[in-house]
């Protein structure tokens, strides 16, 4: 079982949607990243909705361009986003399902039900360089899925377990972990997690990253981000 490092993403969507809210340009979304990578994160995750709720296009070019580590993309599989993602040829790319009406992602992507055409997409966008990974629930079937249509790992949806920690639930996410590792998938989580959940989805076999967004975001009003991601980086890495 692996004990590498695990690496933490920030994802940064929210500090645009605070910016948003009265739209005049504060707070400034490189310099919340720049923020958080001076003090550990290893990624900057965004995810450019179609309805574009809080980032914007100018963001992900501007992160792209900036950033000095990599910048992970969250998208939808449709048509504009494999557009943009060619253009900008991101690191990475983490697809997921998406639904206009949700508050956030809600579930993992059904990618068994959509093989052929995510067989096609999943090509062009590692033709172009890009890492992809696919957000997937604890299952084998779409963990298998994942593998035949060419993605290079998963992201456990971890949000069920994050409401209500339990040692079934833990017990799905480690053999669905097993699962990925078996098929050669790389392991990552993302989704709820806050600090009492980090400590226990640590030891979840051959986990290499989590992606963490609005329970650092929140935790960053009344501790800074950078004490909010050292904290949290000392949680994963004991």
């Amino acid at each position: 079982m692996s004990k590498q490092r695990i690496r933490l993403g920030l994802n940064i969507d929210h500090v645009a949607t605070l910016r948003n809210a009265r739209g005049e340009g504060r707070p400034d979304v490189l310099r919340a990243a720049n923020s958080a990578v001076a003090a550990g994160a290893d990624s900057i995750t965004v995810h450019l909705r179609e309805d574009r709720r809080h980032i914007k296009d100018a963001d992900v070019v501007l992160l792209r361009r900036e950033l000095t580590v990599p910048l992970n993309l969250e998208m939808a599989a449709t048509e504009e986003m494999l557009e943009i993602a060619c253009g900008l040829r991101p690191a990475f790319v983490c697809l997921v399902p998406e639904n206009r009406l949700e508050l956030t992602t809600e579930g993992g992507l059904d990618v068994a039900g959509q093989a052929a055409r995510l067989t096609e997409y999943i090509a062009a966008l590692r033709r172009e360089g890009i890492s992809v990974s696919l957000f997937v629930d604890a299952d084998a079937g779409q963990i298998a899925a994942s593998k035949a249509v060419g993605a290079q790992a998963i992201e456990l949806h971890t949000g069920a377990y994050c409401r209500k920690p339990d040692t079934a639930g833990f017990a799905r996410l480690a053999a669905a972990a097993e699962e990925a590792h078996a098929l050669n998938l790389a392991v990552h989580a993302g989704h709820g997690i806050d600090y009492a959940t980090a400590a226990t989805l640590r030891d979840l076999p051959w986990l290499e990253e989590v992606n963490i967004g609005h329970f650092l975001m929140a935790e960053a009003l009344f501790v800074g981000l950078p004490e909010a991601i050292r904290h949290m980086n000392c949680i994963l890495n004991k």
